[in-house]
């Protein structure tokens, strides 16, 4: 249904509980980068969106459902091949549950409500057909050939299939959506330069607008390190921090200390990289230090990366050179939203850095894939 709410290009609420039927909450960041994850969904490059695993579960789940309700209507008519085949392929979901939660709790660090849903259903269907082995006495019961396990098994694999199927056959073609979000008024900084960042195996360039405190922004630098493509982009990267402090397009501070760890990162020197994502990996905790004042934020800035590197946030040549990032944005017209991204001076719409990321880098950018 999220995948579904998503194919009109917009940002939507996400299911993200334990209760079936619950609606969707916009609180639901767990779920959500589940979703936009490379883990959940498969032909990412032949489709936006790719085509959700999900829907696989979904119809074997329908079928193993069918299964269950012919065994219990049947109960000692059901010969026991019946019960040997479900018990057999009842805990594979449960396999693929495994793989799933290691991945969730290694890749992505976090586990969605929605997910543990759906690991506890594959634990009880496994219990459960593994169970019904055990209401075999001995006593006689129908014989049926071996064409009918092969049968079955093939409806299992058609019920599977189905869903992922009609899916697949109704996404929209999104191509003539890509280029429809602007292109850069001035390619170039004026005055100063982009701060750089250069992949191991670069060859695309693109240019960024990103907010070190900005949960948006570090979402996205994961998505571009877990689909592999991030070392394979030489990175121009505006500071853009939404925080009145430093920046005059807003009336109140979105994320209050932006300004102070965006000055950070721009002292990082050779470091650059280093001084952004560890502002992505504590950003929690910045954010706290944030909203406690500038003195709690300095402190950590400087029990991390040093007397120096502080020194550097607090002169005034840094706050020039944020300044120039600032003006960069603003004569650009930049969309006061983060992260922003832009392949050569045409900008990647928002809906296309999520779950059409892999899609749009295969039509806009295909080399970065290989």
């Amino acid at each position: 249904m999220d995948y579904a709410e998503h194919l009109d290009r917009g940002l939507h609420d996400v299911h993200c509980s334990f209760i079936p039927g619950a609606p969707p909450t916009g609180e639901a960041e767990a779920c959500r980068a589940a979703m936009y994850s490379p883990y959940s969904a498969l032909f990412r490059e032949s489709m936006w969106g790719g085509v959700p695993i999900s829907l696989f579960a979904l119809g074997a789940f329908a079928f193993l459902g069918g299964f269950a309700v012919y065994l219990l209507l049947a109960r000692e008519r059901a010969p026991k091949i019946a019960l040997f085949f479900f018990a057999g392929v009842g805990i594979t979901p449960l396999l693929v549950s495994l793989v799933m939660f290691t991945i969730s709790v290694t890749k992505l660090g976090h586990l969605c409500k929605t997910c543990v849903g759906i690991y506890i259903s594959s634990l009880l269907l496994a219990i459960g057909a593994v169970s019904g082995l055990f209401t075999l006495k001995g006593e006689a019961r129908p014989r049926l050939g071996f064409l009918f396990p092969v049968a079955w098994l093939a409806a299992l694999g058609l019920t599977t299939l189905v869903p992922a199927v009609v899916y697949a056959a109704s996404v929209p073609d999104e191509r003539p959506y890509l280029n429809k979000c602007g292109s850069l008024k001035q390619p170039k900084m004026s005055v100063g330069t982009p701060l750089k960042i250069h992949g191991s195996r670069a060859i695309q360039p693109v240019l960024l607008f990103e907010d070190p405190l900005c949960p948006t922004c570090r979402a996205f630098h994961e998505r571009l390190v877990d689909e592999g493509v991030f070392e394979r982009f030489d990175i121009d990267l505006v500071l853009f921090p939404l925080d009145s402090e430093c920046n005059w397009m807003l009336d109140e501070p979105l994320h209050p200390g932006a300004c102070i760890v965006s000055k950070a990162v721009l002292c990082g020197g050779d470091r650059v990289r280093q001084v952004l994502e560890w502002a992505y990996d504590e950003q929690v905790y910045l954010t706290r230090a944030g909203k406690a004042g500038a003195n709690v934020l300095r402190a950590a800035i400087k029990q991390r990366w040093g007397e120096e590197l502080l020194k550097c946030v607090d002169d005034r040549k840094t706050d020039v050179l944020l300044n120039q990032h600032l003006h960069f944005a603003s004569d650009n017209g930049i969309p006061v939203s983060t992260p922003q991204m832009y392949l050569g001076s045409k900008r990647v719409c928002d809906e296309d850095t999520d779950m059409g990321l892999r899609f749009m880098l295969s039509e806009l950018a295909p080399e970065v894939l290989k």
